[in-house]
């Protein structure tokens, strides 16, 4: 995993024909011909209107043609589960410019991704009385220690909170190691020691008392598995997750065999290859799945299947609950939880040198994508393929908002504060033609407005509405966040 960089570099345009973006390759031209019209006009629809997460009325669809050009995004796979079942799957664009096609068989790197499907493995191990979910880590490893911070001496770190990001343990990604470089083994790189490229992972804050992302926890959890097992990580990987469900194009090994020829090249955010090829990752749990979009929806239907008890290739169905059941900053085990109570979604985000992916898939009705790019930069065209879906299939999240422009003299009568709860209260401001929300009188963050009485913010999933009375005075607000509505009363 690597840090988002900055900036969107200059617009240029890839070197390959646009119209070889939007063909059908190989692959998938055998999936379009066996797919009921309805769902061939489904695909079309959902690559010929593409939008910014905001947008007017008068703004016009882009085609994933356009885009992948403008964001210099080479190669992209795309799959889409509905109701339980692999709908579609396609690529589009080329592995590498010059190349072949992207087919749905072209490997990527998953980046983070890799960690929900490692999860999976460390979970099957505890099944098996192999490993403690919530045991003392030290206590199950042998090959190495935990080292403990001042903070955490005397308190013990578990697997659970190394699936959850709460075992206080540093560490946040990995670079890993170009083409060339010497690379470290799995316990060089606990210790941080020559030639890792990263820190020494510990414990730095008390275990449990904190969400904090740490790639360096699933580096431990990696250990963990390798001790318990008694084999290679990427063989245990093989031989409990992906195999049993059928991911045939995916594997832990680092690198990928040369064996396994169709691979996507990376690219930088400015449209160059990564210098070498391939980053080489050694951190496999947080960082080292090579699969497909294909083989992750067939993950993904594992989970939803597992979940009502309908397959338990890896977990059983109380497992799987454990696993998709929200803790601290509304992560599961391994994988992060949203939407509402009545229509949760499971979701996690990769980022490698060179690739950008992401996945969602809902628990309760069985949908879900999985869109992997090989571009640096690649997630905000992978975001806007996902909120093309989730417009298609009518999901409940992820779905543009379509802004309307208002007067600044009907967002003057929302200025004004209301008080949500004895000692809460949000704050209102008007500047231009911006209306702007402050929680408590802190940070403002901009409203934006969908019709004349109903507002959603930009940075979360929040809904606001503007209450008046029979005089068209404005009285008061309330706010939906979480499946919950919670009304403001506007001070006199």
């Amino acid at each position: 995993m690597v840090m988002r960089q900055s900036g969107l570099g200059s617009i240029l345009r890839v070197s390959f024909p646009l119209a070889a973006l939007l063909g059908a390759t190989p692959g998938s031209r055998l999936i379009a011909q066996g797919a009921a019209p309805s769902v061939q006009a489904r695909i079309d629809r959902v690559v010929t209107c593409l939008r910014q997460p905001l947008y007017l009325r008068a703004d016009p669809c882009v085609n994933l043609a356009e885009r992948m050009a403008a964001l210099h995004v080479t190669g992209v796979s795309v799959a889409v589960i509905h109701q339980g079942r692999l709908e579609w799957s396609r690529g589009f664009g080329v592995e590498r410019a010059g190349g072949k096609p992207v087919t749905p068989e072209t490997r990527f790197q998953a980046g983070s991704i890799s960690k929900p499907v490692a999860a999976m493995a460390a979970l099957h191990l505890v099944e098996e009385g192999k490993l403690g979910l919530d045991q003392d880590a030290n206590a199950e490893l042998s090959s190495w220690k935990i080292p403990l911070g001042p903070e955490a001496v005397g308190k013990a770190v578990t697997l659970r909170e190394l699936l959850t990001h709460t075992a206080g343990t540093t560490v946040h990604g990995f670079p890993g190691y170009a083409h060339g470089e010497p690379v470290p083994t799995l316990v060089q790189v606990l210790n941080g020691e020559a030639p890792a490229n990263t820190p020494v992972i510990k414990v730095a804050t008390v275990p449990g008392s904190q969400w904090n992302y740490s790639g360096g926890g699933f580096t431990i959890m990696q250990m963990m598995a390798v001790d318990a097992a008694k084999e290679p990580f990427p063989k245990l990987m093989h031989d409990v997750v992906l195999s049993p469900i059928g991911m045939r194009h995916s594997t832990y090994d680092q690198p990928l065999p040369t064996a396994e020829t169709r691979s996507a090249t990376p690219y930088n955010q400015d449209g160059t290859p990564v210098a070498g090829g391939p980053h080489t990752y050694p951190e496999m749990a947080a960082a080292g799945l090579w699969t497909t979009a294909s083989d992750l929806a067939r993950y993904i239907i594992e989970n939803q299947r597992s979940l009502v008890g309908n397959a338990n290739h890896v977990l059983s169905q109380a497992m799987t609950k454990q696993m998709l059941t929200p803790g601290i900053g509304n992560w599961g085990l391994g994988v992060q939880i949203g939407g509402s109570k009545e229509d949760p979604y499971f979701t996690h985000e990769g980022v490698n040198a060179g690739f950008e992916s992401v996945f969602v898939a809902y628990e309760n009705h069985g949908d879900g994508a999985v869109v992997m790019t090989n571009a640096q930069g690649g997630q905000r065209l992978a975001k806007e393929l996902l909120q093309s879906i989730a417009t298609e299939y009518d999901w409940p999240n992820f779905r543009g908002k379509m802004m309307v422009k208002l007067d600044p003299s009907i967002l003057e009568k929302y200025a004004g504060t209301y008080d949500l709860a004895p000692s809460s209260s949000l704050t209102f401001t008007v500047e231009g033609n911006q209306l702007f929300g402050a929680m408590n009188h802190q940070g403002k963050t901009p409203i934006f407005a969908e019709s004349e009485t109903h507002f959603f913010l930009k940075v979360a999933d929040v809904q606001i509405d503007f209450l008046k009375d029979g005089q068209g005075q404005v009285t008061g607000v309330v706010v939906h966040q979480n499946g919950e509505d919670q009304k403001g009363v506007r001070r006199k």
